[in-house]
């Protein structure tokens, strides 16, 4: 053999060698043995127990979970995912806002008292002792968008510094029906009720409420007024230049009507909101009232374990689910007070346990990191993702994607499963030809309006341009079709949901259907661990922007 057809050959067997390893490595069926629905379930027995008290942060229901999942992810062969530590710290302030039980509002037509909680529910996210509205003036601003994107600014040619703006939920259009704007009745991040506070005090704002409207909230304006002067949790944001409004709240679209009519305008205003190149208006009336502000500053935990990479370890991928409930409060029917959280989400957290256990289980090591997040604090408003957003130990820039688990099947398989945010990410790509493969398909969102894509953990991570999955489960149950499902999760939603009914029962929980699930989401994120390429955010989503500015 001369020495060309000696290297060609040489050249040839290390060609095949490397394809076979790389077959090997991306191997479909490799891990998915490691899955156990026994396993699972143990996990779920104890985190959902009344030794653990509802999980609530603060209580001693946290200090056993923490420790319990600081003991498990050692036991699966995690490594530290924050130095030398399984924990992040994350310090919050619970604030108590006493609202005045009126508010003076000064108009052309004369001067009109609106009652708290009847005309209005306020509160604040700012800690000095006494916040007011002294004579504020107000600006009706449409939607209170700005979507550069969607060539859309509400703010546009308007100085509202100081000011109390009147926004309406949700997105451009919906309120007349105009599909045409943003992505219809899909609701976008721009239509949900955290982003017309943060921007209203990103554009310096003293307050901002949102005129409610049943369908486009996806709730009664009674939901409000269930929160109305009770505690609310918030990051401990001491020392850092984070803008806040004063005051933030919500007004009846009834009682927004008649203060339009007062400012000699009408509702005519909901609807010219709509059109596009609508100009913000002052409305002439001017806003009093006041809110007694107390203050408890405490911290809590996420819990984060890895595997670090063989080959890329700073580029990471992230499964989070959050371990906290609503611990102990009141007692239902029965007499029971424990908010044992099973499915809600004992269900996610012990999920994040297999799937650390199912990577461990791989012959061939995954080449990026794979990170397991256990999040604090989602029950009172996303903030142990929010913190881990703002405060990230993995930089946003070289995090692949994050996969979120926020309630696992508890059941029997389904043949579908549902992409929440539909359109959003490349992520989405990856699970349908997955669960194509496996014989199965997705379905739509049954109300794409109420933006469920903005309402867990993985939205934080979006929010700071990382793709970010999350499915729900389906209800086409295999053998039993999708009215058997669908009666499951509708008893489900009346009859446990955020109650002390959601507890584990061993004598119905197969868990056969989370295994499923998680089968799925580790199969995209074996995937991701392996290949070099990233997923992209896909043209019309709100994040794209931000994660093209991480890669220049």
């Amino acid at each position: 053999m001369n020495s060309l057809f000696r290297r060609i050959f040489l050249y040839s067997l290390l060609l095949l060698a490397a394809c076979t390893t790389q077959e090997s490595v991306v191997d479909y069926e490799a891990g998915l043995a490691s899955f156990s629905a026994d396993s699972l379930k143990k996990h779920v027995a104890v985190l959902a127990s009344d030794e653990f008290m509802g999980r609530m942060p603060f209580t001693e229901g946290e200090t056993k979970t923490v420790a319990y999942l600081q003991q498990q992810f050692k036991a699966a062969g995690l490594e530290p995912g924050n130095g030398d530590s399984f924990l992040q710290e994350v310090p919050m302030v619970n604030i108590e806002a006493t609202a005045a039980p009126t508010m003076q509002v000064s108009t052309p037509k004369g001067p009109m008292t609106l009652q708290a909680f009847d005309d209005y529910v306020i509160w604040t996210d700012r800690t000095e002792p006494t916040i007011t509205l002294n004579n504020s003036e107000v600006v009706f601003a449409g939607y209170g968008v700005v979507a550069p994107e969607y060539n859309w600014n509400d703010y546009e040619g308007i100085d509202v510094k100081g000011k109390v703006v009147m926004v309406m939920v949700n997105d451009p259009g919906f309120w007349v029906g105009d599909t045409t704007l943003f992505k219809g009745r899909e609701m976008t991040y721009y239509g949900r009720w955290t982003y017309k506070f943060e921007e209203a005090a990103r554009q310096g704002a003293k307050g901002c409420l949102i005129v409610h409207r049943t369908e486009a909230a996806g709730y009664p304006f009674a939901v409000q007024q269930n929160n109305f002067n009770t505690s609310r949790l918030q990051l401990d944001t001491r020392g850092k230049d984070i803008p806040n409004c004063d005051v933030i709240g919500w007004l009846p679209e009834s009682v927004a009507t008649n203060l339009l009519q007062a400012a000699g305008q009408s509702a005519d205003l909901f609807v010219k909101a709509n059109q596009r190149g609508f100009e913000a208006l002052p409305l002439g009336i001017t806003l009093s009232t006041s809110m007694q502000v107390k203050t408890t500053y405490d911290k809590t935990y996420n819990v984060i374990g890895k595997i670090t990479g063989t080959e890329r370890p700073e580029e990471v991928i992230i499964y989070t689910a959050h371990w906290d409930h609503l611990g102990i409060g009141t007692p239902d029917a029965t007499g029971d007070s424990i908010y044992n959280g099973a499915l809600d989400n004992a269900t996610g957290t012990a999920g994040l346990l297999e799937l650390a256990r199912a990577f461990k289980s791989l012959s061939a090591k995954p080449e990026r990191t794979v990170v397991f997040l256990a999040v604090t604090a989602e029950e009172q408003g996303l903030w142990g993702s929010a913190y881990y957003a703002q405060n990230p130990i993995y930089a946003p820039k070289n995090t692949v994607a994050n996969i979120n688990m926020d309630g696992l099947n508890r059941f029997e398989p389904t043949k579908d499963m549902v992409l929440v945010g539909e359109g959003q990410s490349e992520l989405e790509d990856y699970v349908r030809e997955i669960i194509e493969k496996e014989g199965g398909y997705i379905s739509p969102v049954s109300h794409p309006e109420a933006g469920y894509y903005y309402r867990s953990d993985h939205f934080n991570f979006a929010k700071i341009g990382v793709p970010a999955l999350y499915l729900e489960s389906g209800t086409d149950v295999v053998g039993k079709g999708k009215e058997y499902g669908q009666k499951i999760q509708d008893e489900y939603t009346e009859k446990s949901y955020h109650k002390p009914s959601d507890e584990y029962d061993p004598a119905t929980w197969t868990m056969q259907g989370a295994i499923s699930e998680l089968k799925l989401l580790f199969q995209v994120g074996k995937r991701l661990a392996f290949e070099e390429s990233w997923p992209k955010w896909k043209e019309g989503s709100e994040f794209k922007a931000m994660r093209e500015a991480q890669k220049q």
